[in-house]
């Protein structure tokens, strides 16, 4: 799925710190606005996969002019894909069983079709690509 929420980036004493005030818990800081907007999308990213792992609501994103901040804060929109991040995190294969009528198994064998590379590019399809 892909999101797009408002970050909200603070400067103090050297370090700059950042959140998405639509998600509860969704903060980081780093050392520099570069490393901070890494860790940021990181963070993002991470509470949006976990949300949809546990089936929890995930808020809508408050429009950027309505999201509260203080004057010296910058704001910046934030485009993550949580399919994307899954499969860069999560990239160990699973073996799962299929069953496929024996006139198919053969002819597929025949042709040296790889069967799981056929079925991977099937459910990235089926749920919206990861692109």
């Amino acid at each position: 799925m892909k999101y797009t929420y408002t970050a909200v980036f603070t400067e103090e004493n050297g370090k700059v710190f950042a959140k998405i005030p639509d998600l509860d818990g969704c903060i980081t800081s780093g050392n520099s606005l570069d490393e901070t907007i890494d860790l940021i999308e990181d963070a993002l990213s991470a509470w949006l996969c976990t949300a949809e792992d546990e089936n929890l609501e995930i808020p809508k994103p408050t429009p950027q002019r309505f999201v509260k901040h203080n004057a010296d804060d910058v704001l910046s929109l934030l485009k993550v894909d949580t399919l994307k991040y899954r499969a860069l995190t999560e990239p160990k294969a699973v073996r799962k069983n299929v069953s496929l009528p024996l006139w198919l198994s053969k002819i597929a064998d025949t042709k040296r079709i790889n069967c799981s590379q056929v079925l991977q590019d099937a459910l990235i399809q089926r749920i919206g690509g990861i692109a």
